[in-house]
């Protein structure tokens, strides 16, 4: 039995809001094992990255504070535990990074954007080591090819050996291959961080928390902006180096499905309080609390097809008590029948399809390139980088065709082409049988009425100075439907109230909602004009996911009652496969496959695919059985 490394009891953390005093983190207490995972899941605002600044010594006071409970923490197996609530500032700043290390979820915003991952690797390993510039550089260089960011030297030299130009009197040169090697290995520190992609930059994050091998790792949100891809490669990484090392960690995130790829045990947080906890198999086979019914239940599932997925409102019910503490009761099964959710036959599924294809497409794409300058060293054109290579599809009246691919795959640039907000080299776009590539700027206003886009980020697709009900008013003011004060309004707040908001905040301003409230007022703005196509561009992605089943249901509602067509695009295929009637797979600018959603899950073409598939982080009980067998083994 491993011994406990972090014994958190107790632990309160107050925030002072005006006149308010809220309660972040209500009276927890949790343990972490070594070399264990503890998984800490909950929803945005459950307190989970105010518990893991609170163990850094990092709450921002004021206006928050540690107000009780004890952090004890113990770095060695025969060492003593030290409460780390009583250590000196001059203390805890050696303790972090040094003993105990934190990933933030924004990897692009915790590294400073005028220095090279070089500068700053190095800066990680001088803050706790006296070491020369030159060996500074010699780790970071290990670090980073222990977080796979950079290749092994063995496979450096074979790739170099390989593009070697074949002469008969020729050989490399030992000492020259070294020094090649060498040039390869120091160029990855000279670059800055927008020079690489989000998962590249999560793996320097990796590498600088764990540079002076840390006894307890911190990951907080650190797969949330990720691909599934992507974001199964750096859940592989972090179980192999707790392994390799020997470390803990504690894992925080909302999604359940993560925690079911990488804790060994689990926490559930809600409104500031564990409502639940226990080791990983026990809380996902038989989980007790409400709420953690809920978010198991929310998220879909890519091996059922159901009609609407239950959320967390199905399974209970928040109140309070003569005390103003939160009370929460269980619903009875009676209460509402659809907790497992209906699914959907494939009679239903192939019939409905075979109604869509009797219909003309709404919308033909054919042979469509959209490319983008790559300047030389004069400023001038020297080639063209194609985002969109030569695409061709149909979407029919009432159909949901998901768009599913990595990052930089094509996905968006792809979208905002079909809306003409980025101009196509060559191909055709016909909606509804006019080509609308060849409209005048003022047809395309017109056409604006009929194609309406939902952004991912609902925050920046908001005016932050003006307020919902003119946001959602304003296209109805450009558009000149009606310019009658009351009747814009009553138009807004009916808007408001089919997408589940109270018509009477529509005064309010975009910061005083949460994302999956701003989510709902994007949805309401683009359906101000009774559009016949939306394009959903990772419109549900940066939500909670008992939100993002909230909203999916709500998307799939007004397409039924406005006879809507949808394209909805994102990397998860388990959120498109539960929206979409057929999925078109993209990578690289091109169509790897297309077809019925059923048959792309279950009998995909292309390797990509099924790599995309594998990558979905499912949390069902034969993966975590899977996952705990194979690590018994290893470790013997």
């Amino acid at each position: 039995m491993s011994d406990t490394v972090l014994d958190v009891r107790n632990l309160q953390v107050q925030f002072q809001l005006d006149e308010r005093l809220i309660r972040a983190v209500d009276d927890i207490s949790f343990a972490v094992q070594r070399g264990q995972t503890l998984g800490i899941v909950g929803e945005s605002g459950s307190g989970k990255s105010v518990t893991s600044l609170a163990i850094m010594g990092l709450v921002p006071y004021p206006p928050g504070r540690i107000t009780g409970g004890e952090i004890a923490f113990k770095d060695t197996p025969d060492g003593q535990a030290v409460d780390l609530r009583s250590l000196s500032p001059t203390q805890l700043q050696q303790m972090r990074g040094g003993k105990i290390s934190m990933i933030f979820q924004e990897p692009m915003s915790s590294l400073n954007p005028v220095y090279t991952i070089g500068f700053q690797l190095t800066e990680a390993l001088c803050q706790h080591q006296t070491l020369s510039q030159a060996e500074a550089r010699r780790r970071a260089i290990a670090l980073l090819q222990e977080v796979k960011l950079l290749p092994p030297d063995e496979e450096i030299r074979s790739q170099l050996l390989a593009e070697f130009p074949k002469t008969q009197n020729s050989e490399p040169n030992e000492r020259e291959l070294q020094h090649q090697v060498n040039q390869q290995k120091l160029a990855i520190l000279e670059r800055y961080p927008h020079e690489l992609s989000g998962g590249q930059i999560q793996r320097v994050m990796i590498a600088m928390a764990i540079s002076c091998n840390p006894t307890l790792l911190i990951a907080d949100e650190p797969t949330t902006a990720l691909d599934v891809t992507v974001q199964a490669t750096i859940l592989d990484l972090l179980r192999e180096l707790r392994d390799a090392r020997g470390m803990s960690m504690i894992f925080i995130t909302h999604d359940l499905g993560v925690i079911g790829e990488i804790a060994d045990s689990v926490a559930v947080m809600y409104q500031g309080k564990i409502v639940e906890s226990g080791p990983v198999l026990e809380i996902f086979s038989n989980p007790q609390h409400p709420y953690t019914k809920g978010l198991l239940a929310c998220r879909p599932r890519p091996d059922r097809r159901l009609q609407t997925l239950p959320t967390v409102s199905d399974f209970m019910e928040v109140g309070s008590n003569d005390r103003g503490e939160v009370v929460i009761r269980e619903k009875e099964a009676g209460e509402h029948q659809q907790w497992q959710g209906v699914e959907i036959s494939e009679d239903e599924l192939s019939q409905r399809l075979t109604m869509l294809k009797g219909r003309s497409p709404i919308l033909q794409v054919r042979d469509l390139k959209v490319g983008f300058p790559v300047k030389g060293v004069f400023g001038q054109t020297k080639r063209y980088f194609m985002a969109v290579n030569g695409v061709s599809f149909e979407v029919y009246p009432g159909e949901t065709l998901g768009l599913v691919g990595e990052s930089g795959c094509g996905k968006t640039t792809l979208a905002r082409t079909l809306l003409q907000l980025v101009p196509t080299m060559s191909g055709a776009i016909e909606f509804e049988g006019q080509n609308i590539t060849r409209l005048s700027r003022g047809s395309q206003r017109q056409l604006r009425r009929d194609m309406q886009i939902v952004f991912q980020d609902p925050f920046s697709s908001l005016n932050p100075r003006m307020s919902i009900g003119d946001a959602v008013m304003e296209p109805l003011t450009i558009h000149s439907r009606t310019q009658q004060r009351k009747v814009q309004r009553d138009r807004v707040a009916y808007l408001l109230e089919r997408v589940g908001l109270n018509p009477d905040w529509m005064n309010r301003y975009p910061h005083e909602f949460s994302g999956g409230q701003r989510q709902r007022v994007c949805i309401a703005r683009s359906l101000a004009l009774n559009p016949k196509f939306i394009i959903c561009d990772e419109s549900v992605s940066a939500l909670d996911v008992s939100v993002q089943a909230q909203v999916l249901n709500l998307l799939k509602e007004l397409q039924s009652e406005f006879e809507l067509t949808y394209i909805f695009i994102s990397h998860d295929l388990g959120v498109v496969k539960f929206m979409s009637d057929r999925i078109m797979v993209m990578n690289r600018g091109k169509v790897e496959e297309m077809g019925p959603s059923e048959q792309i899950y279950r009998q995909p073409e292309r390797d990509y695919t099924r790599t995309l598939i594998a990558a979905i982080p499912t949390g069902s009980l034969e993966r975590i059985h899977q996952r705990q067998a194979a690590r018994s083994m290893v470790n013997g």
